[in-house]
């Protein structure tokens, strides 16, 4: 997707990226929302998922498959959207009017917090046990030869 914009033109990857923004923040929402309400998850995640991407390159921060600036805060806002825009009309609970934001907002946040204490001390774990990271050599010359015996890319 940053390719895409950098490069000024559309791209299958961005593409792509765009689609599994949409659909991680339109899935916590799915029952709560009508189609105007669906309308602006997916426009908004798209604005916040690309931010996310652009904050990510700038400061250098190294992640797999931008899941954190897809699934993770693509899935933050649509858990969020909840808690402004469900409807009566699809299910019992209603949005801002009701609110429901302040205990959308707790979730969210309690969940982060949880997620980001349990895989530190899972990490903190692993790297006394085995080590998280491989040498400067393995790197280079690639995990799929260091670590599988095999060749991914020719």
């Amino acid at each position: 997707m940053i390719l895409s914009w950098i490069k000024g033109k559309p791209g299958s990857l961005g593409i792509a990226s765009g689609v599994i923004a949409g659909l991680a923040a339109i899935t916590p929402a799915a029952g709560y929302v009508d189609v105007r309400g669906a309308i602006v998850i997916g426009i908004v995640a798209g604005i916040i998922c690309y931010t996310a991407m652009m904050f990510r390159i700038r400061r250098g921060i190294d992640e797999s498959l931008d899941a954190w600036a897809i699934h993770g805060i693509g899935g933050m806002w649509g858990s969020i959207a909840v808690g402004l825009l469900a409807t009566k009309s699809v299910n019992e609970y209603a949005g801002l009017i009701y609110g429901n934001l302040k205990s959308r907002l707790i979730a969210v946040f309690s969940t982060v917090a949880y997620a980001f204490l349990v895989t530190l001390i899972l990490a903190k774990v692993v790297d006394i046990l085995i080590g998280l990271r491989v040498g400067e050599e393995e790197e280079y010359v690639g995990l799929d030869i260091s670590q599988h015996g095999e060749v991914a890319y020719a």
